[in-house]
């Protein structure tokens, strides 16, 4: 029994993938299965709670209340992950949580009202991740090449770093979303049902996948004038999509052992890495002119750089990250999705001017036909300290779109820190964000702000 416990203890781990900054809590916790280690079970848990105080785009109330500014609060994610290492090349992973609960909305389906299944309320526990892998050919096997072979509900989407970005880790306070470019369309909250290839040769990574899309249903809007066109997500028996990202890695190289990228290293890691990625689907969206339905394929291209560089050699260091991308998208003439994270806005019936054309609250054209340049970058700054009790990383980030849908472009920004009190396991992070208000599709938009405070803690 004694030898039992011993081969099922519990005990917190080190990895490059989830210590950035913290080796006193490592990846959470694992429960070996054999007493070499090799075999193991693996936890991590975590929660993101926002703070927020939003300008709201015209047009907009929350509840039964017309409003222009309003504070908020809600669980952006509040998620656990467990994979099992059955043997050296044989894994099993699923991943779960909610997302997007406020006080007023992301409850389950048919919440509403006052009571037990009121506003906001039992919000939806659902599996983002659930796959098995195989290691046909292991690290050191066959030379600098290795190859897994897995299936399932997975996050090996290609298209870009940011596309498969950890959520634990970020440099600002989430991704930009637009990076995530069929989220909950005809994938699940970025997930799609497929098969993936991973592996490396030498420092060049590679990640490949075949998927079937999730079927989608929106109906076009009849037109008469072709250049007015607008296609919508509609795929009643998708075709299969593929997807891939490459991407070199000239310094230190990063672990792959899960499909997370890492936003932040903390100076853990030099690393410089150049990438390349794709995502198509025939016949993914469909116009409607003179009640002729055509159908439009989606071709996704990105390129992007990601640098996380250690400065000096004291041990609490400063540290440079960075990353820059440019995304091409084709979903179709005239496509926009127009999104807003935990949106609590609805639209005032009675506004008397000209509303938002993307809605009411914080929504947006985040996706869309057309092109979109972003980029990043932080500073840790140093410390003098042995172990110091709060370490600060201050960002920005700017996005510039350009969609076939507006004859204006956008440009928007975002700025705030990272209050590091146990590396990326316990921080705080502030920031301000600018969005595009489009009331008319050939003027320039306005812009409208958001403050967020995000108190994160993970294991």
């Amino acid at each position: 029994m004694k030898k039992l416990l011993t081969f099922i203890g519990v005990a917190l781990i080190s990895s490059s993938l989830y210590s950035q900054g913290s080796p006193d809590y490592g990846s959470g916790l694992k429960v070996n299965l054999n007493p070499d280690g090799d075999k193991f079970i693996r936890f991590i848990l975590w929660d993101q709670l926002w703070l927020r105080n939003t300008s709201m785009n015209p047009g907009s109330m929350v509840g039964s209340e017309p409003t222009d500014n309003s504070w908020s609060i809600g669980n952006r994610r509040l998620r656990a992950l467990t994979y099992a290492q059955i043997s050296k090349r044989y894994m099993i992973l699923l991943h779960f949580g909610i997302n997007n609960q406020t006080f007023i909305n992301g409850g389950a389906t048919g919440t509403s009202g006052t009571g037990g299944y009121g506003n906001g309320k039992k919000t939806q526990l659902f599996f983002h991740d659930a796959w098995n892998e195989y290691a046909v050919i292991l690290p050191g096997e066959a030379g600098k090449f290795s190859l897994s072979l897995g299936a399932g509900l997975h996050y090996y989407m290609g298209l870009s770093r940011m596309t498969m970005a950890s959520t634990l880790n970020f440099l600002t306070v989430d991704s930009p979303v637009f990076s995530w470019p069929l989220i909950d369309n005809s994938d699940q909250f970025a997930r799609q049902l497929g098969m993936f290839a991973k592996g490396k040769y030498g420092k060049l990574e590679y990640r490949l996948s075949l998927n079937k899309p999730f079927a989608t249903d929106l109906t076009p809007v009849n037109v008469t004038d072709p250049s007015r066109a607008v296609a919508v997500d509609n795929n009643g028996n998708p075709s299969f999509s593929k997807a891939g990202y490459l991407e070199y890695q000239f310094l230190d190289e990063e672990s792959n052992t899960l499909p997370f990228k890492v936003g932040s290293y903390l100076g853990t890691k030099k690393v410089f890495n150049v990438g390349a990625g794709f995502y198509h689907q025939a016949d993914g969206t469909r116009t409607s002119v003179n009640s002729n339905i055509e159908k439009h394929d989606i071709t996704l291209f990105a390129v992007d750089a990601f640098a996380d560089i250690p400065l000096g050699e004291a041990k609490n260091k400063m540290a440079v990250s960075a990353y820059a991308g440019y995304y091409n998208y084709n979903f179709g003439p005239n496509y926009v999705r127009n999104l807003g994270t935990m949106n609590i806005a609805a639209t005032d019936p009675n506004f008397i001017g000209n509303k938002a054309i993307a809605g009411p609250g914080n929504l947006q054209p985040t996706i869309g036909t057309g092109n979109i340049i972003y980029a990043q970058a932080g500073l840790l700054l140093p410390s003098q300290a042995e172990k110091p009790k709060i370490r600060i990383q201050p960002f920005a980030a700017y996005t510039h779109k350009s969609f076939e849908a507006f004859d204006k472009s956008s440009s928007q920004f975002d700025v705030g820190a990272n209050w590091f009190i146990d590396g990326h396991h316990a921080k705080i992070t502030t920031q301000y964000s600018t969005r595009p208000v489009y009331t008319s599709p050939t003027e320039s938009p306005s812009s409208k702000g958001e403050f967020i405070v995000q108190f994160q803690i993970y294991l």
